[in-house]
């Protein structure tokens, strides 16, 4: 059962103390899911930022009003990015320019997210209709999505070509703590959290969250990858961590209730999976099992993240040999259970 910190949420701009020398900034996104938290870590004469928001005009004015705030004289020394996601790494670059500061995150993150930033040729584009169309999406979609390809560099300003690379395990030191590196995949390919062991306390990016389920998804890079068996793994490795931390998530509000929360997920993601056999018992294409798992009105920046959410699940039952994919004659797969 997850448990609320009691206190209270930062205003856009703000931040609000949530530990000794640990402050809770909340940014806000342009998406139906609206805000996206970074942590300020006091780290002496510097400070250490953790994740920094989506890469547009308001983000960099929160900043402005947090240097006049919280930051005050000290200057970012250095910016860890939990993913590459664009409301995580959109502003890093601009504020590691604006303050000498270095970028560390995991290799395949940072990898991931320069390519995306700078691979915006016509022939990507192609590719990534192709994908959308196999999985069974409309013209209407298919439009969305050409129209759109561009989406992740306009949000996120291109990663640095050099970077401090964070590996599963290591320790980073900050303002009189040890912080663990605890590498999982599943969301993306190589999540980072961080976790304070003697002060018993997790950062968990967007990793495992409150209320939500993280999104995990397939993409057209990797149309056949199982990312939901990296998800589920990655559950287990928290489970082995104390069961009384305070929990630091990207979205929502800071939570203690860890090993429920595992347990939660693991069971949202049992019963996706029972509901795609059910959905594939006389054969069914992606998007119409995506229709089912998500039996709510969805807009075009939605519809690509249940896509590939349902995907993930598809996936994972044809590794498992419970679900068989053929290819139609219009280049569509359909799925059918065993």
């Amino acid at each position: 059962m997850v448990s609320y910190l009691d206190v209270e949420r930062p205003a856009p701009g703000t931040a609000v103390r949530v530990a000794p020398g640990i402050h809770w900034v909340r940014l806000d996104l342009p998406f139906k899911l609206d805000h996206v938290h970074v942590w300020l870590l006091d780290d002496g004469d510097t400070w250490t930022v953790v994740d920094a928001g989506i890469g547009n005009d308001a983000t960099w004015a929160a900043w402005q009003q947090l240097t006049q705030t919280t930051l005050g004289d000290k200057p970012i020394g250095r910016i860890v990015l939990t993913h590459f996601h664009p409301d995580h790494v959109g502003a890093a670059p601009w504020l590691a320019e604006a303050h000498g500061a270095s970028i560390w995150m995991t290799r395949p993150e940072w990898l991931t997210g320069r390519l995306l930033s700078v691979d915006l040729d016509a022939g990507m584009t192609d590719h990534v209709v192709a994908f959308y169309r196999a999985a069974g999406c409309g013209a209407a979609y298919l439009d969305y999505v050409h129209r759109t390809s561009d989406a992740y560099a306009r949000m996120v300003a291109p990663l640095p070509r050099s970077y401090r690379q964070l590996r599963d395990r290591d320790g980073l030191h900050i303002g009189g703590r040890t912080w663990h590196v605890i590498v999982g995949g599943g969301h993306s390919p190589a999540h980072a959290c961080l976790y304070a062991p003697d002060d018993g306390i997790l950062i968990s990016g967007d990793q495992i969250l409150p209320r939500i389920s993280p999104n995990v998804g397939v993409n057209a890079s990797e149309p056949d990858a199982d990312p939901l068996a990296d998800f589920l793994a990655s559950l287990n490795r928290l489970e082995g961590l104390p069961e009384g931390l305070l929990v630091l998530p990207s979205h929502d509000a800071p939570f203690h209730g860890l090993h429920g929360r595992c347990e939660e997920l693991r069971a949202h993601h049992d019963a996706r999976l029972n509901d795609c056999l059910t959905a594939c018992r006389d054969g069914a294409t992606a998007m119409e099992v995506a229709q089912v798992l998500f039996d709510r009105p969805l807009d075009d920046h939605q519809t690509g993240f249940a896509v590939a959410e349902t995907l993930a699940h598809l996936n994972h039952l044809l590794a498992a040999g419970r679900l068989t994919r053929e290819t139609d004659g219009d280049g569509v797969w359909r799925y059918t259970a065993v």
